[in-house]
């Protein structure tokens, strides 16, 4: 039963790691014109929050085992809340930037933290679901922004009413942590894990850690430049109208929802590494459908890139303790973070800069060429790593 409400914590927690990364986009429309700043700033508080997150992810491990799981995740679910309300207070773009800082702290910190719990104490099926739950977050975070500007009430209200949120859950997991102890825990707390601290230079000896690094770099660089970029390639190359590409974008996070929500059961069947191999098919049938001359195909073939991306990570995340053993796992997953996210901020832009000199026509076939790097790296790491698994329950404790 403990074990249980441990874990519906984790979704919950997971609701409000998703709720703040799309309100951003949602909101700017409206946020620069009363900020007088230009349109492209957008960029500058983006690549702040993700600054925050790569090095808490670099830190999680140390900052982890120091003060644990539970205490680590409430504490930065706090610092998200005070963020965005901070957002929700702020006039002038100075101070935008600012709390911005904290934002992708405890962002970076949540993420690295119940991942590693999750893939150490949960079966593979909790994985999957626990990233649906961060897609349900996703979807509601400019649900919640439209409203009010739909109701002609300023952006900041969006932000407020978030933070708020947040701050709820920052509440309960306050009130959750004498289960997390129970739930067995406590052995993160004030450095008793008997592994004790890991110096990098170790951990980046170990086989398969640069392939892994870059199977992780590689996914969130296509996820984000199809979500990104989708759309204007819809318009200006398949000449869709404006509102039907943005509802086909909606339809591929939805497709990434709804296959994660998926892939818990087919976990009950495949190992991780079949999970990822069966997302990757999907995925370049995905961009095959895509590249189609016809309209009729378009829409299949986004779909079936959400389908496709959808088991990548969570089942490469599950697979970390054991592809490199429990004993590294906080610290990979760390790693594994970081440099997701560094693929998050700096793909998109470069990306766009190549499609303004030879167009956007290069969209899919740019998108089937690191995907194609990918499984080439998550090849090699399942060579060079730790054996496979034969069920993906034996490490789980539940």
């Amino acid at each position: 039963m403990v074990s249980v409400l441990v874990l519906l914590t984790i979704y919950l927690s997971f609701i409000g790691l998703g709720l703040p990364d799309s309100l951003l986009g949602a909101g700017w429309p409206s946020m620069y014109t009363g900020l007088k700043v230009p349109l492209h700033y957008a960029g500058i508080i983006s690549m702040i929050t993700a600054g925050g997150t790569v090095i808490s992810s670099l830190l999680s491990e140390r900052v982890i085992r120091r003060f644990g799981t539970a205490l680590v995740t409430m504490t930065s679910m706090s610092m998200t809340a005070a963020a965005l309300i901070g957002f929700s207070f702020s006039g002038r773009f100075l101070l935008l930037c600012l709390w911005a800082v904290p934002l992708g702290l405890g962002a970076g910190s949540v993420d690295t933290a119940l991942n590693n719990y999750v893939a150490l104490h949960y079966r593979a099926k909790h994985m999957s679901w626990l990233h649906c739950f961060w897609g349900l977050g996703a979807s509601a975070g400019p649900l919640i922004m439209s409203a009010y500007l739909t109701h002609g009430m300023a952006w900041k209200f969006g932000y407020r009413t978030v933070g708020i949120i947040q701050a709820c859950l920052a509440a309960v997991l306050l009130c959750s942590l004498p289960l997390w102890r129970t739930n067995g825990a406590s052995s993160e707390v004030n450095g008793t894990n008997k592994h004790g601290g890991l110096p990098y230079r170790r951990i980046f000896a170990l086989p398969g850690l640069k392939q892994v690094l870059g199977a992780f770099f590689c996914y969130c660089a296509v996820e984000t430049i199809t979500g990104l970029w989708g759309a204007t390639y819809l318009v200006t190359v398949r000449n869709i109208a404006k509102e039907t590409a943005a509802r086909w974008i909606a339809l591929y996070y939805g497709g990434i929802t709804a296959g994660r929500f998926l892939s818990g059961f087919l976990t009950m069947v495949f190992n991780n590494r079949s999970m990822v191999r069966l997302g990757q098919i999907a995925a370049l049938c995905g961009v095959a459908v895509l590249t189609l001359p016809f309209d009729r195909t378009i829409l299949p073939g986004i779909f079936m890139l959400g389908l496709g991306f959808a088991p990548m990570y969570p089942s490469l995340i599950h697979e970390t303790p054991r592809n490199f053993g429990n004993a590294y796992s906080q610290a990979i997953i760390g790693l594994q973070m970081a440099s997701a996210y560094i693929g998050t901020t700096l793909m998109p832009p470069l990306f766009g800069k190549a499609a303004a000199v030879t167009g956007f026509g290069i969209f899919p076939f740019f998108i089937g060429g690191v995907l194609m790097l990918k499984i080439a790296l998550t090849e090699t790491l399942n060579r060079k790593a730790g054996s496979p698994s034969i069920k993906n329950d034996s490490c789980a404790i539940q």
